[in-house]
């Protein structure tokens, strides 16, 4: 006879009084500092707090702006910052652990122009099904306060999900507590990364102050596709129709076509034929296969859980997420019978194909599917330049 105690009662996953589970992947230890040379450019000189693996960071790089610290508690993330921002410092830890001295002595600069928070966003996220006002990484925003205080930029930067409009009033909250610890007038807009080129529909609320008296003009980011640019969003198709068709579990490391829309030709800039990288297939099992197979192009896989379908390819994809600890694939390829490659979440963020993601296929989800899209993260940066 099975004795009450000795049955293992299984939380509900869903139920908002469980606490939510952390990551293994976090580093909670001292943190660890990777130190940079010293930097003596011209170029205006960005920190970012949160950086994932640097999607915000990869977008400022590329309006002409320098990279000098990156700052976060997953340690796959950090290895794939510092892989591709080789030039930057690093800081592996959690935040609250971070001390101003600490953070002051990993800086290859004297000065800094712009300070960035991707706080995480995991607590507002419409996706997830425990969101709730209480939760405690809801608060981490008060982390890039301190930040502000100690270093004094001359720009900042924080961006989240949607879902903090609908949150209690933290919108409104955190426009006042960033506009007073910094000196600034704080405000927000909701962002749509398909204005920007990005093969996604994907909306990020942006806070952002400069020094002076004035609000910053968010009509200064110029949309570069949808309506307002009299520009078709950017398909599927043009995204990654031309990488390597794949089976489950095969690899690619060779492209074996040509570019053949604008999209795909600004993704490889630079990159050799012989060189793709990230492109290899998740290994599924038959019943799996068999679910995407039986699925039409553009209708979900899964009744339940709506945003995971079978992509198109003459759509633009819903929101890539990260899938918590033990992330499922969340799309599946519009021909191909399998889930995307990390080379296609990234090419469905915009991130280049000489952007690297490391950690294997299922830290790389997470990666990717919590990074700002760089081409977002351009126009925004093309825009604080001229006022900076």
């Amino acid at each position: 006879m099975v004795k009450k105690k000795d049955l293992k009662i299984t939380p509900n996953v869903w139920d908002k009084s469980v606490q939510i589970e952390e990551s293994s992947y976090y580093w909670n230890g001292e943190p660890v500092i990777k130190k940079a040379p010293s930097y003596k450019g011209k170029a205006p000189v960005v920190v970012e707090l949160f950086c994932g693996c640097g999607g915000t960071s990869m977008g400022f790089e590329m309006a002409g702006f320098h990279i000098a610290l990156g700052v976060d508690i997953h340690r796959p993330s950090v290895e794939t910052f510092q892989k591709n921002h080789p030039n930057a410092a690093t800081i592996l830890g959690n935040i609250k652990k971070v001390t101003i001295d600490s953070l002051l002595n990993a800086l290859p600069v004297s000065k800094v122009d712009v300070l960035i928070a991707g706080v995480p966003c995991q607590g507002f996220s419409l996706n997830n099904r425990k969101r709730q006002e209480s939760d405690s990484r809801n608060l981490l925003y008060k982390e890039f306060i301190r930040a502000i205080k100690a270093l004094k930029p001359k720009c900042i930067v924080l961006e989240n999900v949607s879902g903090m409009m609908s949150t209690g009033n933290f919108r409104e909250q955190i426009e006042k507590d960033l506009s007073k610890a910094s000196g600034m007038v704080v405000t927000s807009k909701l962002l749509n990364a398909a204005d920007y080129g990005v093969p996604q529909r994907r909306q990020r609320l942006v806070f952002v102050g400069v020094k002076g008296n004035k609000p910053f003009d968010f009509k200064d980011i110029i949309a570069t596709h949808g309506p307002a640019a009299k520009r078709p969003y950017v398909t599927i198709k043009e995204a990654i129709g031309d990488l390597p068709s794949l089976k489950s579990g095969q690899e690619a490391l060779k492209y074996l076509l040509e570019p053949f829309s604008e999209y795909q030709k600004l993704m490889r800039k630079g990159i050799s034929p012989d060189d793709l990288k990230n492109h290899k297939s998740p290994k599924h099992p038959i019943d799996t296969l068999e679910r995407i197979k039986k699925t039409k192009p553009g209708d979900s896989m899964y009744p339940a859980f709506k945003q995971r379908i079978r992509l198109a390819w003459n759509i633009q994809s819903p929101t890539q997420v990260a899938g918590g600890i033990r992330p499922q694939f969340q799309f599946g390829h519009p021909k191909d019978v399998r889930g995307l490659t990390i080379r296609e979440r990234c090419r469905i963020q915009s991130f280049p194909d000489s952007f690297e993601v490391t950690g294997g296929i299922v830290q790389g989800r997470v990666q990717t599917g919590n990074a700002v899209p760089p081409l977002l993260a351009k126009a925004l940066a093309e825009a604080i330049k001229a006022k900076i």
